[in-house]
């Protein structure tokens, strides 16, 4: 970090952040140019030290997670399963449009929490993507409804999102410590959004009938193009999620599990000859996007923007628990909207450790204040477009396949399921953590 941050600096660095940001929510010129811009001008004006760039501020976890799943979701596409459980899942909601935005939600929000949120919208999209071309609707409605409620469902466990993981090592707080205290107020948030968001789209989701007696009449199994190909894929698949499942216990990073199941179904999935195109199915400017964004907010962090934020947050309780707690709640909720939640977690959790110990807080209200970041960290994922990974995929991937959503469009669905989501676990904290004392 540098040291005694010159003011100039400090300027500079929140110049260059706030510049690249109002590019990249106009849109007018890619983003991945925009952040890979904004940090070479964090690393030539000396705000960002280059090794730092790519040894601290650089989350490659994050990076090879998203290449290993872009590579296992590329080669299992050629296969055609996607596309068979696409027509499968509309098929058994007899093609009613509102029926499947349902049930993919609900999908969505299991699989995401007890499976990163980057790799559940990488499964998911494709299967939405297609279920919307097979009913010719626009699968806007249905991607952002994806990301909302992979970002709720992601703060329900331990496992569920890098913000959780972060906090459980720091605070020693078990997966079944989360199940008990966290999932029952993501549940309910859960259900509260879906109903939002069935009756903001249920005008919009409206199908003829010729098109849904065209999907029952088709015959999954017709869009299987390579049974082979599909039986490794399921395969690899399989042993990549059961390795996010069990790769707490057994001590290896949700990153070496996807680049793994990768390397898996690479071998014995692919020709060499072939391997050529299945690099192309990587979203590279992606990749690079994530890696510009990462070291623009490393500037922030390097010249003490975001660790002055987080205190004067915290000073302006006056020392008091509970209301700290409910500070730190819509603190993260609100910044984890505009700068990715994993840095600003990572400059919150030694602030909530210091102010423990200064103050000597009995366990219950240190676990109060633990439970308010992850809720709000997690939650607040939903506020921009921009303000989470898995955010970013499902938007790139929607640019890719030529689908119209906008950073306005989501916007205007996004504050207000993050607004309610944040009031409803404010008064979950407040009654059940605050005043019972049950944390």
């Amino acid at each position: 970090m540098v040291q005694n941050a010159a003011n100039w600096q400090v300027v500079v660095a929140a110049a260059i952040f706030l510049i690249c940001y109002a590019f990249i929510v106009s849109e007018k010129i890619s983003r991945t140019i925009i952040a890979l811009c904004g940090a070479l001008l964090m690393v030539i004006l000396g705000i960002v030290d280059f090794h730092a760039a790519y040894t601290e501020h650089i989350h490659w976890a994050t990076i090879i997670l998203l290449f290993g799943m872009m590579v296992l979701v590329g080669i299992t596409n050629k296969s055609g399963i996607f596309q068979y459980v696409a027509v499968k899942t509309a098929q058994s909601a007899q093609g009613d449009p509102v029926k499947i935005l349902v049930r993919l939600a609900l999908l969505t929000a299991i699989g995401s929490a007890f499976i990163d949120n980057v790799t559940t919208v990488l499964l998911i999209t494709p299967i939405i993507i297609s279920i919307a071309r097979i009913l010719h609707i626009n699968p806007t409605p249905f991607l952002i409804t994806e990301i909302l409620v992979c970002n709720i469902g992601g703060a329900a466990t331990l496992v569920g999102d890098p913000p959780n993981i972060m906090i459980g090592v720091a605070a020693g707080i078990s997966f079944n410590d989360f199940l008990i205290h966290i999932t029952p107020i993501i549940i309910i948030i859960l259900v509260a959004t879906i109903i939002y968001l069935k009756m903001t789209y249920k005008n919009y989701l409206q199908v003829d009938e010729q098109n849904k007696e065209k999907l029952m009449g088709i015959d999954p199994k017709d869009y299987i193009r390579d049974t082979t190909l599909a039986k490794k894929a399921l395969f690899a698949f399989a042993l990549t999620l059961l390795g996010f499942i069990l790769h707490q216990f057994l001590h290896i990073e949700p990153a070496v599990v996807a680049l793994a199941g990768a390397t898996i179904l690479m071998l014995i999935g692919v020709k060499e000859s072939d391997l050529e195109e299945v690099f192309h199915t990587v979203e590279w400017g992606t990749l690079l996007f994530f890696a510009g964004l990462f070291v623009l907010v490393g500037g922030l962090v390097e010249v003490g923007i975001i660790k002055q934020a987080a205190t004067w947050m915290i000073e302006a309780t006056g020392g008091n628990a509970g209301f700290t707690s409910l500070i730190i709640l819509w603190g993260a909720g609100i910044s984890s909207a505009f700068v990715d939640n994993i840095p600003l977690v990572a400059t919150l959790i030694p602030l909530v450790q210091d102010m423990s110990l200064q103050l000597a807080l009995p366990a219950v209200e240190v676990s109060t204040l633990w439970w308010s970041l992850a809720l709000g960290a997690c939650l607040g994922g939903n506020g921009t477009l921009i303000a989470s990974s898995a955010n970013l995929v499902v938007a790139s991937i929607a640019v890719r396949e030529e689908v119209p959503m906008s950073f306005m469009d989501f916007l205007r669905v996004s504050v207000p399921v993050t607004l309610i989501s944040l009031a409803m676990a404010t008064i979950y904290v407040y009654i059940i953590f605050i005043k019972l004392g049950f944390a």
